[in-house]
């Protein structure tokens, strides 16, 4: 007799969550189908079902996770006001963001930077970039919000890599040099 299949909409979802636990906690190195069916507590042919290759879950994995930093800045009523200080708005909202959960912004720029050696994460990684950009580029042009993003990515990476404290003064002065071209009128 066969069995009847459980209908469970949400398992896909709660294995994406759990692939983002295992690689908070192990690492990527620690992530396998294996770990997310163990983590997610669904039949391991689950895991391979929805996501047919970890290059997959990953992709999932790494959608959820840019979702945090992107939505809390075009949520920011303080960078959408029009006289509010860009660069002031930008440092704090990193600052608050650096400040959170450190294992969950580990966690996303551990899965941003596994791009590099993972080309299916590549498209993931621009389109964070980009919904970043975008959201920025409603207080500037595309260009300097690009310079932006990179500027905010090394500051975060520096903290991150070096146990270093978060300078939201340093954050908003080095912000403002992008945003204030040499001798003219802020953006």
């Amino acid at each position: 007799m066969a069995r009847a299949r459980r209908h469970d909409p949400e398992r896909r979802e709660r294995i994406v969550d759990a692939a983002l636990r295992v690689v908070g906690r192990a690492g990527i190195a620690g992530l396998s189908h294996r770990t997310v069916a163990a983590e997610a507590d669904v039949p391991l042919g689950s895991t391979t079902y929805h996501f047919a290759s970890l290059d997959e879950l990953l992709v999932a994995a790494l959608r959820k996770a840019n979702e945090g930093f992107g939505r809390q800045l075009r949520e920011s009523p303080a960078l959408a006001a029009p006289d509010t200080d860009p660069a002031a708005a930008l440092a704090r909202l990193l600052g608050e963001w650096l400040g959170g959960e450190r294992v969950g912004v580990e966690l996303e720029y551990e899965l941003y930077l596994a791009a590099l050696r993972r080309p299916a994460l590549r498209p993931v990684a621009a389109e964070w970039t980009e919904t970043v950009v975008a959201a920025l580029a409603t207080r500037t042009d595309a260009a300097t919000a690009r310079a932006l993003v990179a500027l905010m990515d090394g500051i975060c990476l520096q903290v991150l890599l070096t146990d270093g404290t978060y300078d939201e003064e340093y954050a908003r002065a080095m912000l403002a040099r992008i945003l204030v071209p040499a001798g003219g009128p802020p953006l």
